[in-house]
């Protein structure tokens, strides 16, 4: 395959999307433009040094449940920590199915911004050891990169797990999801996997087990499901957002009700609160938008607050790391990659960065974004290009004017080739009618707000 038209049609077949939002759309994109198929013929296997006694392979698997003795194995796929409603449940599919249970959390490529598979890890060694019947129950690291493709993959966990030795499959709300498009609505309905699922089970020879949502009754101390709540019973619940929002961030262990102790303490070690985070503020906009100029304010500020900050500035960074990059489309995306993934090692060790490079494409955004992790801080500079050309004192915008009237248009981004604005930036700032230090105290404002400096007294 080697069109961009081509890649689209995959894309939209495989994963019923061509949105860059979608994490495997946008790590396509990057596919350039050859996609081999064809038979595959194993070389070598991968050689892993991590949790070496719970990697297994297939057939290792089907005789470790083979000497459980049960008919039926249960198999639940994962990405996430287990909290108490992911073990009740997967107790509850166990005690249903009369069999054993495989606990097989995914340990390879999964969403961006999911924890990472040491500390998962971590805490399904804690929980199995202390909270499962070791008789019925194994755990077992599976290495698959996760596609995110919502109902076509739950097929494809089900037939990887009957390789296994499962003839069941747990199958959530919106399993695999990648959560919402570009327009906010989400890629894959709630159902669609469950759906999916049943209708090919007996085709695939494993059986599916549907997660019901489950609702803790703090005054019963149980966990029930959702629709046998009792009229007017007290529940408990505690979305994704808020543990990491109102726990992790905040350097709170979760509760007992929600988490074992061990899985909280873990989680707490390795999330420390936001302020002590590193995080990556994002300027994105035209040349002239004002970038530079309200990055400097920002950086003024952070550094009076005590907090330390690196600069990748769309100039400095052509200077010395994408010396030698042209403008062209391939040129300019991979300077952005390339911006993004120093940008990431920064946040992942904890400091600070202020990115201010046009980074046009959209796509080539949620590379980068993808690249940082969930402590990416899209701002956007709202600037009209005619404002911009005004500023222009590099002469650039007039330069490009003038290579289009000569029939040599130069992919100016503005002039002639497209700016794709931010869908849903965290903070959009007017680069005209407001000057650099308003705008660089809105983005204090903001960062004081989710917590990653604290408030001045």
């Amino acid at each position: 395959m080697r069109s961009t038209t081509g890649m689209l049609r995959l894309t939209a077949h495989a994963y019923g999307s061509t949105d860059s939002k979608h994490p495997m759309v946008s790590e396509m994109a990057r596919w350039n433009k050859v996609c081999i198929s064809g038979p595959l013929k194993v070389v070598n296997l991968p050689k892993y040094y991590d949790f070496v006694n719970l990697r297994h392979t297939p057939a290792q698997v089907r005789a470790m449940l083979e000497e459980m003795g049960h008919d039926n194995v249960v198999a639940f796929q994962t990405r996430n920590p287990l909290h108490r409603i992911h073990e009740e449940l997967t107790k509850r599919a166990a005690a249903e199915v009369k069999g054993s249970l495989i606990v097989h959390p995914v340990v390879g490529m999964t969403k961006p911004g999911d924890v990472d598979h040491y500390t998962r890890v971590r805490t399904y060694k804690a929980l199995v050891d202390n909270y499962y019947d070791k008789k019925d129950t194994m755990l077992s690291l599976l290495p698959l990169a996760m596609r995110m493709a919502g109902p076509k993959e739950a097929l494809l966990h089900a037939i990887i797990r009957r390789n296994h030795g499962a003839n069941h499959f747990i199958v959530g709300r919106d399993h695999a999801g990648p959560g919402n498009d570009s327009s906010g609505k989400p890629f894959y309905g709630p159902y669609d996997a469950q759906e999916l699922m049943q209708k090919y089970e007996a085709e695939l020879g494993v059986k599916m087990v549907p997660f019901e949502m489950l609702v803790y009754l703090p005054d019963e101390d149980r966990y029930v499901e959702e629709k046998d709540v009792p009229k007017g019973a007290k529940v408990a619940n505690i979305s994704g957002t808020q543990v990491r929002d109102d726990y992790l961030a905040k350097g709170k262990l979760l509760p007992e009700w929600f988490t074992r102790p061990e899985t909280a303490e873990i989680l707490r070690e390795m999330y420390p609160p936001r302020h002590k985070q590193g995080f990556c503020i994002w300027f994105t906009g035209l040349s002239g938008s004002g970038k530079s100029a309200t990055t400097e304010v920002v950086t003024t500020l952070l550094l009076e607050r005590g907090r330390e900050i690196a600069i990748l500035d769309g100039d400095v960074v052509r200077t010395h790391l994408s010396k030698g990059l042209g403008f062209s489309k391939e040129d300019r995306d991979t300077n952005i990659i390339r911006i993004g993934f120093v940008a990431g090692e920064i946040v992942h060790a904890g400091g600070a960065v202020i990115c201010a490079a046009i980074s046009p494409y959209r796509a080539t955004r949620a590379e980068a974004r993808k690249m940082v992790g969930e402590n990416f801080i899209e701002v956007y500079m709202d600037t009209p290009v005619e404002v911009c050309e005004q500023r222009d004192v590099k002469g650039l915008y007039a330069k490009a004017r003038q290579a289009m009237i000569d029939g040599k248009p130069m992919g100016f981004t503005g002039v002639d080739d497209p700016y794709e604005q931010p869908i849903e930036p965290a903070i959009t700032l007017k680069g005209f009618g407001a000057s650099a230090e308003e705008n660089a105290h809105i983005v204090i404002s903001y960062l004081e707000e989710q917590g990653y400096i604290a408030k001045q007294a």
